[in-house]
């Protein structure tokens, strides 16, 4: 292999995996403060593209991501408050089965409103043949434009858990969310804002990625499936371990097409999350605590 096509792979493995770690701290945000794993986080991904695509035919770019983000959140908001809140002593079995009966209505739902065409939002600089030379690399800008943006969203909700009130409060009712009312801290109320910021991550993922990958009603299965691999890998809870598992997956997804065919690289996600599951269930730098959920 040459060094061009070398550091090629190696760009595209870390620009895909930076999204697949943006996926996965959604994952964790829910975990911690439900103990659950909400499998409908793929949707807001698909979501968030497909709303953007929709709302960029009548108003400028900045703003249709804006607005698709805002609506994404509210409905992860509505799927808290309908779906989750309502629920008395809820088991995790019982929720997990809520989140993917969500996940298969969203997807249902983006069918008959955008049918099964591929869609994609434009480039945000230049075009699909732009692109700036780095040595033996040749990026595409909307490459960097999915690194910067997934860079400040980590960055940015590091600094919302450890330096906000309310972060705070999220990360005490993550916890322990019996000590934490006790404490005066309205956990309902955390568990909404968790379903929240996890809808805009994804959003706003969904819609850096939509030029180079492109979006469809049914691709939030397959962003899902990774980002949950991530979060394993990881260890769930941990989101800056997250981030170092979805760069190593989209890595080894990258460099995996020089030994299996394109159409099975969704296998080699499969194939790592059963290797952790059976070799290190609690993941790489995860707890014990992680252990309950192999009960399911």
């Amino acid at each position: 292999m040459s060094p061009e096509l070398f550091f090629q792979y190696l760009v595209a493995g870390i620009t895909y995996g930076a999204v697949y770690a943006v996926v996965a701290i959604g994952f964790n945000i829910i975990y911690n403060s439900t103990g659950i794993i909400n499998f409908a986080q793929g949707e807001f991904v698909m979501l968030g593209g497909m709303i953007a695509i929709t709302f960029a035919q009548w108003l400028p770019l900045f703003w249709a991501i804006s607005a698709a983000v805002a609506i994404t959140m509210l409905i992860g908001a509505l799927m808290e408050l309908c779906c989750i809140r309502w629920l008395r002593n809820p088991g995790i079995l019982q929720m997990l089965i809520i989140t993917i009966g969500v996940s298969i209505l969203l997807r249902e739902a983006a069918l008959h409103i955008w049918g099964e065409g591929i869609r994609s939002l434009p480039y945000f600089y230049g075009d699909a043949i732009t692109a700036w030379t780095f040595g033996p690399v040749r990026l595409s800008p909307q490459v960097i434009w999915v690194l910067l943006a997934c860079g400040c969203i980590v960055l940015a909700l590091q600094a919302f858990f450890n330096r906000s009130a309310l972060g705070r409060e999220m990360r005490a009712c993550a916890v322990n969310r019996t000590a934490a009312s006790l404490c005066g801290i309205k956990t309902h109320n955390m568990v909404t804002l968790s379903f929240v910021l996890s809808a805009g991550m994804g959003a706003m993922a969904g819609c850096m990625i939509s030029p180079i990958t492109y979006t469809q009603y049914d691709s939030g299965a397959s962003l899902a499936l990774k980002g949950f691999t991530a979060a394993i890998i990881g260890g769930l809870g941990n989101s800056m371990a997250a981030v170092a598992a979805g760069l190593l997956l989209g890595i080894l997804e990258a460099f995996s097409i020089t030994v299996v065919p394109l159409a099975f690289q969704d296998a080699v996600a499969v194939t790592l999350l059963l290797l952790i599951l059976f070799i290190k269930p609690h993941g790489l730098f995860g707890s014990s605590e992680a252990a309950r959920l192999k009960a399911f």
